[in-house]
């Protein structure tokens, strides 16, 4: 198969270099970042709970230096570092725990303190992280402030960054984002924002990141988590039906499942974590191998 150029960006998501599932050492961080800029990667998301904030120091520390107009990173609000036992999910974490705070004044402390952990005086873009059982005060205090920041031209662009379609699809219809990052919602295996957020994305020109294409590794050979949680026997069957669709065609199940989600127009970037260099090599070079129409159909 040659190697084709894929209309959508491809991202590096940072979660996993704070220590997602099992520890990495600064070291292999940078590594990881530094192995992406060299394959051309420019775009980095992160956020103050990635790790208690360790992801956001670790891609401040490595993208210090770089060409700033040459990169693009996003950042999140709607969590506050406060002193406390970190997110078990992330091994190796500072002793600090993220609590939710959608205020006006939450919304500033927190990008304040991601720029002080960044070691920038910008980001380009900032989203409203995960407001799923708050969405009525991020609505109505968190995104005001965001838009102000835009109009003042603090940040660039401002939206919101969730596991689910229906209420990014809220924020589209209520307000004036740039853009949505839906995670695990548009896959081979979970198609949900394809019934509403991603047609009225396209509609509106709201840009689209998808993130967690593999869907917490289900859709990685011998992944067995779906959803950050153990896979349900369903979902390995839908798995199955895909995996043999895919050796039909002769092509990775990881290509598949990396650039199903930038087919659809709305989709502008496409987020992938990566823990070490090879995984950014692996996922770059599957990002763009030639995948045939008629799997596309198949699926």
């Amino acid at each position: 198969m040659n190697p084709i150029t894929v209309p959508a960006r491809f991202g590096l998501g940072c979660a996993p270099l704070a220590g997602l599932y099992a520890e990495v050492s600064e070291d292999d961080a940078r590594a990881t970042i530094d192995s992406a800029w060299e394959l051309g990667v420019r775009v980095f998301d992160t956020a103050p709970l990635y790790g208690s904030g360790l992801s956001e120091l670790r891609v401040g520390e490595a993208l210090r230096g770089r060409p700033r107009d040459e990169f693009v990173l996003s950042t999140k609000v709607g969590r506050l570092l406060v002193p406390g036992r970190a997110d078990p999910m992330f091994a190796g974490a500072p002793r600090a725990r993220a609590v939710f705070d959608f205020s006006r004044d939450g919304v500033l402390r927190s990008l304040e303190a991601s720029l002080e952990r960044l070691q920038l005086d910008r980001v380009d873009t900032v989203l409203i992280h995960d407001p799923d059982d708050h969405m009525d005060e991020a609505l109505a205090h968190a995104y005001p402030v965001l838009e102000q920041l835009r109009g003042e031209g603090v940040v660039r662009s401002i939206g919101a960054g969730m596991n689910q379609s229906p209420a990014l699809a809220r924020f589209v219809r209520e307000t004036d984002v740039d853009c949505v990052l839906v995670a695990g919602r548009w896959t081979l295996i979970d198609r949900e924002a394809e019934e509403e957020l991603l047609p009225l994305c396209a509609a509106r020109g709201v840009d689209v990141l998808a993130g967690g294409v593999f869907n917490s590794g289900a859709l990685a050979r011998g992944g067995a988590m779906f959803d950050y949680a153990p896979a349900s026997q369903e979902v390995l069957d839908r798995v199955g039906r895909v995996t043999e669709i895919c050796a039909r065609w002769e092509v990775p199940i990881e290509a598949a499942a990396l650039q199903f989600p930038a087919r659809h127009p709305a989709v502008t970037t496409v987020l992938v974590g990566c823990r070490s260099p090879a995984e950014v090599a692996e996922d770059v070079r599957l990002f763009g191998l030639e995948v045939p129409d008629g799997l596309w159909a198949d699926v």
